[in-house]
């Protein structure tokens, strides 16, 4: 998958350029400050605040909540407030009740992490002045089944998925890359998720000659199956999407297993801005 996401400082010296003549420039902030997903809401108020400090912007900070009613309630204070433009939004439900409203207030949008295709599909319908930082639902799709119809041209390998939506969208996408490309899986099948061993499943992917097997579902699953492939001595490589990115569970991967997702941030953003942050702790 292609790395493109981008810092907030640089998304805000951008709108510096586009600001030149202003005298401040007033920036929403929608973040769930509040719930389960505080802990991301704090993230982006400590690099939104850092990139303030930096470039003279002012901010307004509100809670989404990651909820359809705090996205509405934060869309109608930025529109009081009469902010220049917003970032933020992390979920999906947030942004689509709060977009109406910012249409009507004129006020542009920018979210770092809603990856919902339609937000941005329906652009042209919906009239909503919306734009993204991350990645697309499908871009995670699309790069799986690129990567893998080019690495495993010449492999003997399985699709199975755990019978999510998210497994099955992913494996339906390489299923057809594949196909596309004159390549055919010697195994399809879905396997049950969360259970202590997968045995019976490698069992049948050995049987069938997989040597490469790409997995539709979390890591601790993929985890386990590469465990008990080893036990097996089935000589199986196995491969997910950035749902492999846990933290490190009671069952490590396999050595070899590929992961096909954004690298890291510290990993590819600017030294500056990563020593900025260390300087705030």
């Amino acid at each position: 998958m292609r790395p493109r996401t981008r810092t907030i400082a640089a998304l805000f010296w951008l709108f510096l350029a586009s600001a030149a003549n202003a005298q401040t420039l007033l920036v929403g902030v929608a973040a769930p400050i509040s719930g389960p997903s505080a802990i991301l809401g704090k993230q982006i108020e400590a690099g939104t605040g850092l990139a303030a400090d930096a470039n003279g912007i002012e901010l307004k900070t509100v809670d989404d909540a990651c909820t359809a009613d705090g996205g509405a309630v934060a869309a109608r204070e930025f529109a009081a407030a009469k902010v220049n433009i917003v970032v933020g939004f992390l979920c999906t439900e947030a942004i689509e009740a709060a977009m109406p409203i910012l249409k009507d207030a004129g006020i542009p949008v920018i979210t770092i992490g809603v990856r919902t295709e339609s937000l941005t599909d329906r652009r042209a319908k919906t009239g909503w002045p919306v734009y993204r930082l991350g990645p697309r639902g499908d871009d995670e799709r699309n790069a799986i089944a690129s990567a893998l119809t080019h690495l495993w041209q010449n492999e003997l390998f399985a699709i199975i998925d755990d019978g999510t939506i998210y497994g099955r969208e992913i494996v339906e996408t390489l299923r057809a890359a594949a196909e596309q490309a004159a390549l055919k899986p010697v195994f399809v099948d879905t396997f049950r998720p969360q259970l202590d061993n997968q045995i019976g499943m490698i069992g049948r992917l050995k049987k069938a000659g997989a040597t490469h097997v790409f997995a539709g579902g979390d890591g601790d699953d993929i985890a386990i199956m590469g465990r008990d492939a080893a036990q097996l001595q089935a000589g199986i490589v196995f491969a997910g999407g950035e749902n492999l990115r846990t933290p490190p569970g009671d069952v490590p991967y396999a050595v070899g297993t590929l992961m096909i997702a954004l690298p890291e941030w510290a990993d590819v953003a600017d030294p500056k801005v990563l020593a900025a942050f260390d300087a705030k702790k």
